[in-house]
């Protein structure tokens, strides 16, 4: 294969179709995609105000039909409660105009028992009520949070790319959180009142219907701004959860950085930062708390001074002899249901718009489209696996650096079981290939087969499989060794993890832990050295055993008698197995079968060590470097 020459620009056609998206096929459709794929998820002040405050609800009823016998419950409950609170004025109605007035005490005596009983009725209808709407509500906010997490975990790593990772995290708790009351008691309160608002109307105006047509005929009054007001809540509240989320999330990255930012005596820029964050999200809660305090109180006030001059007037027609006592008691306590009701519909109101605004954040996440998608009809690897890599004409840009080219019209064969080095400076492209060829991109132009099969066309699983990579910044998950070295390799057996880390000469150290292989790493493995967390990352790739091997920098973190151990175990594994090794050492690369050497995304040479030092260029001046530091190193260690 002959070098790559020259350094041409993609041409504005090939960056247009790399902004809208492979695949597409519309114009004004393909922006829209490409904008969602990968894209950064918008925040409150980023969008128009949509529709109606608790619309965004709507969007999780599936997850309530697949508990139509918890629903049923809860609705049966509700109703049943509601149904006892009705029946209550019509029990007083009765004692009043016919108890008292007659002066029956065993009437009356039978009536409070029946008042008992409905009292009891109402007590076990409220439990059974609470019962089955919380238990829908932690039900379905578990499918929530399990479903949000597992499509987040899907998306393609250009979405993280331009997202902070803390405020993904905070949409999975409190957002969900408050999906969880609006589910719970917001969702029950609203259902009971609204039965409880209705029902009380029908009654109100079975007992007068005069009466009944003042009071319903202030509603519209009262209705329509309450609407005007829940979706300023609505907006409001989106706004609020969305500082929140930035504050949590630099939070989570301070945090995790601890080290960093008292080494360099940041704690206070840090608590500042944090602290005007702090001040922002507060800012923005009051403004949601100041418009549901006069939501509430304008509604209630319209509420019932429109029952305190209805009732006025009932009372002139009982003084009038038109109307009996208890019929206005009837109604009185009618009213006061319906106007109850109604009233807190407006609290929850406000609470179920905060809700609102928590399901829209989510629901972004679970319609969020990856940049990278699995094939409609994937094409199934050849088996067994042969490792053939190749690269013909690849050209690519990360989506966040449109405009800076990171691979140039590559192209590269790499044979089943040769080992291959690629080398250059930083920046020139190296870590892309294996981005691209672990598809956590695509390309902008030009083809990737692995064994002869296009990338794009396989599944994601069947290619991941096939590749066993090694990471420079390895990551240690807070779990177990035994489970850190087995993480991707389902039903291992504690002898295979153990045979793995003895290949990668983790064995020794792990047994000297105080739990073994069951000893917690910690967050990030932060128990652990750096050169204890690489032969981890390398067991982890031994016990894959897959047939490409990619090792980035991977023995970097050892000491000079662990990387000598570890390349030992490394040159074993490496037998039969197509390997791509990306070193900035060169003293790591010199038994590769071949070594490409790259700059600003092209290969610029190819071959041995011995014949690119011998022709001079770009690999000859980075060896004369290195190798002169080793050599100076070594004269002076030991004066040191």
């Amino acid at each position: 294969m002959k070098p790559q020459t020259g350094w041409p620009r993609l041409p504005n056609s090939m960056r247009s179709l790399y902004r809208k998206g492979a695949g597409s096929t519309s114009g004004a459709g393909l922006r829209k995609e490409s904008d969602r794929s990968g894209g950064k998820v918008a925040h409150s002040e980023d969008r128009q105000p949509k529709g109606k405050a608790i619309r965004p609800l709507a969007r999780l009823l599936p997850y309530l039909s697949r508990y139509r016998g918890l629903v049923m419950g809860a609705l049966f409950a509700l109703v049943l409660s509601a149904a006892t609170t009705l029946a209550l004025p019509l029990a007083v109605r009765r004692m009043v105009d016919h108890g008292f007035a007659a002066a029956d005490g065993s009437f009356i005596n039978n009536y409070f028992g029946m008042l008992l009983g409905l009292a009891t009725l109402l007590a076990l209808a409220s439990a059974l009520r609470y019962y089955f709407v919380i238990t829908v509500g932690e039900r379905v906010v578990a499918d929530l949070r399990r479903d949000v997490f597992a499509r987040v975990t899907s998306l393609s790593p250009a979405f993280f790319d331009v997202n902070q990772s803390g405020e993904i995290v905070s949409r999975l708790t409190a957002d969900t959180t408050q999906i969880k009351s609006a589910f719970g008691s917001a969702a029950s309160q609203a259902l009971r009142n609204t039965i409880l608002c209705l029902g009380a109307m029908a009654m109100m105006i079975y007992t007068s219907p005069q009466l009944s047509g003042l009071a319903l005929g202030a509603i519209p009054v009262i209705v329509f701004p309450l609407v005007a007001f829940g979706r300023s809540v609505r907006k409001r509240s989106r706004a609020a959860q969305d500082t929140l989320a930035r504050t949590s999330a630099f939070a989570a990255e301070t945090i995790g950085a601890t080290r960093t930012v008292q080494a360099f005596n940041g704690e206070t820029a840090a608590t500042a930062r944090y602290a005007a964050t702090v001040e922002d999200a507060f800012g923005a809660a009051r403004a949601a708390i100041r418009s549901r305090a006069l939501l509430t109180g304008f509604a209630i006030f319209m509420i019932f001074g429109s029952i305190v001059g209805v009732l006025w007037y009932g009372a002139q027609n009982v003084l009038a002899g038109t109307m009996t006592a208890g019929t206005l008691g009837q109604f009185v306590l009618y009213s006061v249901i319906a106007a109850s009701a109604l009233g807190q519909l407006s609290e929850v109101w406000g609470e179920l718009s905060q809700a609102g605004g928590a399901a829209e954040r989510l629901t972004e996440l679970l319609h969020e489209i990856p940049a990278v998608r699995e094939p409609a009809s994937p094409i199934p690897l050849p088996r067994p696996p042969r490792g053939a890599v190749t690269f013909e004409n690849v050209s690519f840009a990360y989506p966040s650096r449109e405009n800076s080219v990171t691979l140039n019209n590559l192209s590269l064969d790499v044979r089943p079981g040769e080992t291959v080095a690629i080398v250059g400076p930083s920046g020139a492209g190296k870590s892309t290939i294996f981005s691209l060829l672990l598809r956590f991109y695509d390309p902008v132009s030009g083809t990737i087969r692995l064994d002869g099969i296009d990338l794009r066309e396989a599944s994601l699983s069947d290619l991941r499989s096939r590749l066993a990579l090694v990471p420079q910044d390895v990551t240690i998950f807070a779990a177990s060794i035994h489970d850190n070295i087995a993480f991707g390799s389902t039903g291992v057996s504690r002898d295979a993890v153990r045979a793995a880390a003895i290949a990668a000469q983790a064995h020794e150290f792990i047994e000297k832990l105080d739990s073994g292989y069951d000893t917690l790493a910690g967050e990030r493995g932060v128990t652990l050295s750096g050169g204890q967390r690489q032969r981890i990352a390398i067991a982890r790739a031994i016990l894959r055993d897959a047939p490409v091997l990619l090792l980035d920098e991977a023995t970097s973190a050892l000491d000079a008698e662990s990387e000598t151990l570890v390349q030992k175990a490394l040159d074993g594994l490496m037998k039969e197995r197509t390997t791509l090794v990306i070193a900035h050492r060169l003293a790591t690369v010199l038994k590769a079968d071949r070594i490409l050497v790259m700059d600003e995304g092209r290969i610029v040479e190819e071959g041995t060590h011995q014949s690119l030092v011998a022709k001079g260029g770009l690999y000859a001046r980075l060896a004369r470097l290195q190798f002169h530091d080793i050599n100076r190193e070594a004269v002076s260690a030991p004066l040191a």
